[in-house]
């Protein structure tokens, strides 16, 4: 295992990890250039129409350095914070990094987080400038930047062009020369170990494990184990990414490729898992990964309540190899059965939900975003609200109400220190840098509610006021007595004709909910189309008209077809049309269509 060599590229999002990959597959002949196309890594046609890593894709590059050959696995990474969890299992299966960094935007706050997560693993880091063809790049500031964050010299670090190609051989000569190779001492002789760090579903193979081989040999067609699922399958296929699926006969301690284990069945086959070739309790799990908490709740509803299964069967699917999805099951009146999803972020929900639409061709209804939120009752029990239809129905139960807190940290160049402080708003800044890593960056260290950072979208906020400049990482302040803060929430409902839309119900604190009533009914009013009678619209709190709207009803000129005549037909008529109306009223039924839904919660 001394020609092999396993890296990750780390960055933040739209630094060119991407087209540096697409550069590496073109220097080894991994991908003839006839075949070549910008983001080949980016397997997903969501990837290449945004521009971004959304999946790790791994891929096996062979290369010949000074006379010897080399087997150079390569994992791309996403950079954006809402995928972090994707970096943080590429970064446990391999023993070196590419640092790279936009020499037009320099060092940035997710790239921060993920050199701290490698160096935490005692990864080789490799620091490169990206774009230094490129008229604006400021080239010595950037590396002023990582030569101080690093603290290594500037001549150490590679100035290279992904788009023109320039000094690329460089950055594989580096990754040879300065990433060891697997230790695979003693280990080959060792029963099998295999770690799971992603997988994906085929309906004729089952599960398909992306592994990295620790301890033995694993071997088509041999029994495999998974310790944690305890569950048994057999290796139908074994094989490598080149950079699609490419058989061999056996994978050994060191290498990373997949394994096809032919189960079929849901939720069985973890990202983190160990695979072994028994069931043996001499074997001791690897240490897998730490299990991601979801950020923000959104319920998913079919529009059509007939494709329920379909939706199951999608979230399924999806949540085989994406370990940060969860998804539970639940019922909402007028909008019928559908699942409580949590997610690590907004864009991440929003590529989820993209992805059922497009591969599953299912038309959605989606709920207002939602955080995680703690109940205290005077009974002495602590209830976990996730969605609206999880608060208490009576507000005496309630002794206090609690939401989580994260920190927040904001990196900006000096120039737009103003705009983000003004963005930031009511946010309390606790630390701040104006001399960040020796050059002119400012950083921002926040305590906030996650609220503020998820439901209202701060990230586009950010990117808005700084013109993309500022960056932003959080993290939950998990075990601290400070994750969990007291403030008085409330849950606010909507009632149509009288009637609540458990749909349109959602949590907000006490000082807001007139506010966030208003706007409820006022885009209900453009949204719901006029009735024959007037719909009165009411944001309600514990009981409470908070805000109110009225939607006219939709006129019908009955006297027009009379010409002429006595004026008591047309009274009758017009009263014939005011009872009937009346009489519509107090049925009290109103069928709200889902694109209503849609444009409220979209």
């Amino acid at each position: 295992m001394n020609n092999v060599r396993n890296f990750v590229i780390i960055s933040h999002i739209d630094h060119g990890k991407s087209t540096l990959a697409d550069r590496f597959l073109e220097l080894t002949g991994t991908v003839s250039k006839d075949k070549m196309q910008p983001q080949y890594l980016d397997m997903m046609e969501l990837e290449r129409e945004r521009g971004i890593t959304i999946k790790m894709q791994p891929c096996r590059m062979n290369y010949r350095f000074d006379g010897k050959e080399y087997v150079l696995n390569l994992i791309d990474t996403p950079g954006h914070v809402d995928f972090s969890y994707e970096v943080s299992r590429s970064l446990a299966a391999v023993e070196g990094a590419i640092l790279l960094v936009d020499a037009t935007k320099g060092i940035q706050a997710q790239t921060v987080k993920n050199l701290e997560s490698a160096r935490a693993l005692n990864l080789q880091i490799i620091p490169a400038v990206n774009k230094i063809d490129l008229a604006q790049a400021k080239i010595e500031e950037t590396e002023k930047e990582i030569s101080n964050l690093l603290n290594i010299p500037a001549t150490d670090i590679l100035r290279i062009s992904g788009k023109e190609g320039t000094n690329v051989e460089k950055i594989l000569e580096k990754v040879i020369k300065n990433v060891p190779p697997p230790d695979t001492e003693g280990r080959a002789e060792k029963p099998l170990r295999a770690l799971i760090f992603d997988s994906k579903y085929d309906s004729y193979k089952g599960v398909v494990a992306f592994i990295r081989v620790i301890d033995g040999k694993i071997t088509k067609g041999q029994s495999i184990f998974l310790m944690k699922g305890k569950i048994k399958g057999e290796a139908k296929e074994v094989g490598v990414f080149k950079p699609f699926f490419t058989p061999v006969d056996f994978l050994e301690a060191g290498e990373i490729g997949y394994v096809a284990t032919g189960i079929k069945k849901g939720g069985a086959v973890r990202v983190g898992d160990t695979v072994t070739a028994s069931e043996s309790e001499d074997i001791t799990p690897l240490p897998g990964y730490k299990e991601p908490q979801p950020m923000v709740f959104i319920s998913i509803y079919p529009q059509d309540s007939s494709k329920f299964d379909l939706l199951k069967d999608a979230l399924n699917q999806l949540s085989l190899n994406d370990a940060s999805l969860t998804f539970a099951p639940e019922t909402r009146e007028g909008l019928g059965r559908g699942f409580q999803c949590g997610f690590l972020g907004l864009l991440h929900a929003e590529i989820i939900t993209e992805r059922i639409r497009r591969e599953f061709r299912l038309a959605l209804v989606l709920s207002s975003p939602s955080v995680l939120y703690k109940v205290m009752t005077h009974n002495g029990k602590e209830l976990l609200v996730h969605t609206p239809a999880d608060w208490p129905e009576e507000p005496g139960q309630i002794k206090e109400t609690l939401e989580r807190f994260a920190i927040l940290k904001v990196l900006t160049p000096v120039t737009f220190l103003g705009s983000v402080m003004e963005a930031i708003g009511g946010i309390e800044v606790y630390d701040l840098k104006t001399d960040y890593v020796g050059t002119e960056k400012a950083e921002l260290s926040c305590r906030t509610p996650l609220r503020e950072i998820i439901t209202k979208n701060f990230y586009d906020k950010l990117k808005s006021v700084s013109k993309g400049f500022a960056s932003m990482n959080y993290e939950t302040i998990e075990g601290d007595e400070s994750e969990w803060q007291k403030v008085e929430l409330v849950r606010l409902d909507v009632l149509v004709l009288g009637k609540k839309e458990e749909a349109f119900s959602k949590i907000v604190p006490a000082r807001e909910s007139m506010k966030e009533g208003r706007n409820m009914v006022e885009k209900l009013k453009e949204a719901l189309p006029p009735q024959l009678f007037s719909v009165p619209l009411q944001a309600v709190v514990g009981g409470k008209v908070v805000a109110r709207e009225t939607i006219r009803a939709r006129r019908k000129d009955v006297i027009a077809p009379l010409y002429g005549g006595d004026y008591t037909r047309k009274r009758k008529l017009l009263e014939k049309q005011k009872k009937g109306k009346k009489e519509l009223k107090e049925k009290g039924k109103i069928n709200i269509p889902p694109e209503t839904y849609i444009k409220i919660m979209g």
